[in-house]
């Protein structure tokens, strides 16, 4: 699967000892790394029932609301 720059994206495996690896397009900015907060209620994503939240990193255990994010792209249309 493709994901543009600068589009959220996140993941669920499905099978116990899973691993996950995935190629990216430049090094680590940390200046540039954003997040989404993955039970954001107006995102609402359906995870499914054996999605542990216990398992997530300390970092996307704090990641904020979409809706208190400031607006990083604009569409003109």
């Amino acid at each position: 699967m493709w994901i543009p720059s600068g589009f959220a994206h996140g993941f669920c495996t499905l099978e116990p000892g899973s691993v996950v690896s995935y190629k990216v397009s430049d090094y680590y900015c940390a200046e540039s790394d954003r997040g989404i907060a993955w039970d954001d209620p107006d995102i609402n994503v359906a995870w499914p029932d054996l999605a542990d939240p216990s398992t997530l990193s300390s970092k996307d255990k704090t990641q904020p609301l979409l809706c208190t994010l400031p607006h990083f792209f604009e569409l003109d249309l």
